[in-house]
């Protein structure tokens, strides 16, 4: 991958998990409203500090991907939150799954580039 664009993606991905990371703490985005099943699990998530956990990774991840410290690790570990993310909105969101959507390519993108740090870790 070209070296301009992973570092473009790369910075895109860090900007996008670090908005969403400080949204879960200082709500500055719109939420989108929610009822029933999804209402449910959203609170389950809130009152058992979950969502305080992912805010705390994605804050911690975007940083790492905008500054390019760690960023390899922190994509991986990334990519925990941007499947859940899909799977919640695949089963219980299906109308708001474009971000989510989003974020999962861009992790792709972003792992891919990185595919060179990985190769000890996919050694047989």
């Amino acid at each position: 991958m070209n070296s301009k664009v992973f570092m473009a993606l790369r910075i895109l991905l860090g900007l996008f998990v670090l908005v969403f990371g400080l949204n879960k703490f200082l709500q500055f985005l719109p939420a989108f409203e929610l009822e029933g099943d999804p209402l449910q699990y959203f609170m389950a998530l809130g009152n058992s500090q979950t969502l305080n956990l992912v805010g705390v990774v994605e804050t911690l991840a975007g940083l790492a991907l905008i500054f390019n410290k760690w960023g390899a690790l922190m994509a991986l570990v990334l990519m925990s939150v941007s499947v859940c993310a899909v799977l919640f909105h695949a089963t219980l969101d299906p109308p708001n799954i474009g971000p989510a959507l989003g974020l999962l390519l861009l992790n792709i993108l972003v792992l891919v580039g990185y595919k060179d740090r990985y190769t000890d870790i996919l050694r047989a």
